[in-house]
C-alpha cells in the first residue's frame, strides 16, 4: 500500500510541474535538464579548455588556430586558444587543406555539385566552386573532380588559397562514383585503433602519383605535371594500389585451401618493374573473403605493411621494395607512417617506436594488454583500457607530452596539443 501511495504522490507532483510549465508560471525543466546534463572534466588540470559542442562529431580537425568540428549537417569552428565558438555553417562535410597560416576549410553538401573554401577563423568564403563532385585536401593542395557528363571528367589542382588552377587533366568517364570529401583512392589506409579517430594524423602532402578508379581500371595521375601517366587494368584475382610513386599489383591465387600472394611494383609511365616479391601478403583480402581483395594495404605514403609466408609481419618501402623491418613471431604493428612504426611486443607487454631513418628503436614503453596506438607527425598516441588512459609521446624520444586518465576519444593531433571528445564535450590538451 505504501508503495502505491508513493507512486500516486510522484504522479501528482509531475502533473503539477507540467501545469506550471505550460501556464508559464514556473518552468523547472531547463534547470533539471542542465543538472542531469552537467559536464564533468575530461582532463582536470591538463586541459587548456573544455567546451560543450553541438552533438557527436563526425570529424574534428585543426586549421591553424581554429578547431573545425563537422557533424552530419553542419560545421562549427572554435578558437584553439580559448575554445570560443567562431562561426557555424550548414554543410554535410568539411576538410582542412593547407597548413599554418595558409590553412583553409573546404565544405560542401552530399550528392550536390560544388564546394566552398572558407577562412578558418571567420568562415568567410575565399573561393566557391559549382561543378565538382569530389574533393581531396592536402597540406599543399586541393584536388577536385568535375564531371560535365558521365564520360567527360576533369581533375583540377589548386593551391589551398589559390584562385587559379595549377593544372587540369581530363580523366575520361569516371562518372559519379567519387563524391564529397576525400573519397577513397587505391592507396594505403591508416592504422589506428579503439578510441582513436582514423584521421587523427590529419592530411599529408599531395602524393607524386595518385590513382583514380575508373570502371575496373585505375588511371594513374602524375600530380607534378598534371598528366595521366598510366591506365592499369587489373586481371582476375588482382588489386592495384598506388603507393610511394609506384603502381603495386597484388595477385592472390587460390590453391591447396589457401591463398598465394605476389606483389609487383612498376614505375609509370612505361611499366618498368622496379621490384617484386612472391609470398608477400599485403592483407588486401578481408577475413572470410577467400582470395577476393577488397581493401587497401595499411601503411604510409611510401611504406606498406605485409605478412611473410610464415605469418610474420614486415614493413616494405614501396618505392624500392626494401624490407624496413621484419618482425619476430607474435610482434605486430599498431600504427605506421613514413618515419616511424609503433610495434607491440610478442607478449603484449610493451610498445616500441622504430625509426626508419636509423633502423633502430627510438623508445619503448610498458603497456597493458588492451592498447591502441597511432603515430602522427607531432606525437605518438598510446591509449590503454582498464584503467582508461591517453598518453601522447614525442615521436623521436618518447618523452611524455600528455598523460591523462580518460575514456575520451582522440580526434586530432596538432603541432602543440591534441583534441579529445567525450560525449558532447570537447577539450584541448596542450603538450607539456
Amino acid at each position: 500500500m505504501a508503495q502505491g501511495r508513493w507512486k500516486s504522490y510522484l504522479l501528482a507532483v509531475v502533473i503539477i510541474l507540467i501545469v506550471l510549465a505550460t501556464t508559464h508560471t514556473w518552468n523547472p525543466w531547463p534547470k533539471l535538464w542542465n543538472w542531469f546534463n552537467t559536464s564533468s572534466p575530461i582532463a582536470a588540470g591538463a586541459s587548456q579548455w573544455q567546451q560543450r559542442i553541438g552533438g557527436s562529431p563526425q570529424k574534428v580537425q585543426i586549421a591553424d588556430d581554429a578547431v573545425i568540428v563537422s557533424y552530419r549537417t553542419s560545421v562549427e569552428a572554435y578558437g584553439l586558444g580559448a575554445g570560443v565558438q567562431l562561426w557555424k555553417s550548414d554543410a554535410d562535410w568539411a576538410s582542412v587543406a593547407g597548413q599554418g597560416s595558409e590553412a583553409v576549410v573546404v565544405t560542401g553538401r552530399l550528392l550536390t555539385k560544388g564546394y566552398q573554401v572558407l577562412d578558418p577563423r571567420s568562415g568567410a568564403v575565399k573561393r566557391a566552386d559549382t561543378s565538382a563532385t569530389a574533393v581531396w585536401t592536402y597540406q599543399d593542395a586541393i584536388l577536385d573532380l568535375a564531371c560535365a557528363k558521365g564520360s567527360d571528367c576533369t581533375l583540377t589542382a589548386w593551391s589551398p588559397n589559390g584562385t587559379q588552377p595549377r593544372w587540369q587533366v581530363s580523366t575520361g568517364g569516371i562518372g559519379f562514383v567519387l563524391d564529397a570529401a576525400n573519397p577513397d583512392l587505391p592507396d594505403t589506409r591508416q592504422l589506428t585503433g579503439k578510441s582513436i579517430d582514423d584521421d587523427v594524423a590529419g592530411r599529408g602532402e599531395m602524393p607524386g602519383l595518385i590513382g583514380l578508379p575508373d570502371d575496373g581500371k585505375v588511371r594513374v595521375i602524375n600530380t607534378a605535371t598534371g598528366k595521366v601517366s598510366e591506365t592499369v587494368t587489373p586481371g582476375a584475382g588482382q588489386k592495384v594500389v598506388v603507393v610511394g610513386g609506384r603502381v603495386l599489383t597484388v595477385t592472390g591465387t587460390a590453391g591447396d585451401g589457401t591463398c598465394y600472394y605476389g606483389v609487383v611494383a612498376i614505375d609509370p609511365p612505361g611499366g618498368q618493374t622496379i621490384w617484386k616479391r612472391d609470398g608477400l601478403n599485403l592483407r588486401t583480402a578481408g577475413n572470410g573473403s577467400g582470395c577476393k581483395q577488397d581493401r587497401d594495404p595499411a601503411g604510409g605514403q611510401d611504406v606498406v605493411l605485409g605478412v611473410d609466408p610464415v605469418g610474420r609481419e614486415e614493413l616494405i618501402a614501396a618505392h624500392d621494395g626494401r624490407v624496413l623491418w621484419h618482425g619476430d613471431k607474435g610482434e605486430n604493428v599498431l600504427s605506421v607512417n613514413d618515419a616511424y612504426a609503433l610495434i607491440r611486443s610478442a607478449d603484449h607487454g610493451s610498445v616500441r617506436a622504430m625509426s626508419f631513418s636509423t633502423g633502430g628503436t627510438a623508445w619503448r614503453r610498458a603497456v597493458g594488454a588492451n592498447v591502441s596506438a597511432a603515430v602522427t607527425p607531432y606525437a605518438s598516441i598510446v591509449v590503454t583500457a582498464k584503467p582508461s588512459r591517453v598518453v601522447a609521446l614525442d615521436p623521436r624520444s618518447g618523452s611524455v607530452l600528455v598523460d591523462i586518465k580518460t575514456d575520451a576519444k582522440v580526434f586530432t593531433v596538432g603541432t602543440a596539443g591534441l583534441i579529445v571528445v567525450s560525449g558532447r564535450d570537447m577539450a584541448y590538451l596542450p603538450f607539456r
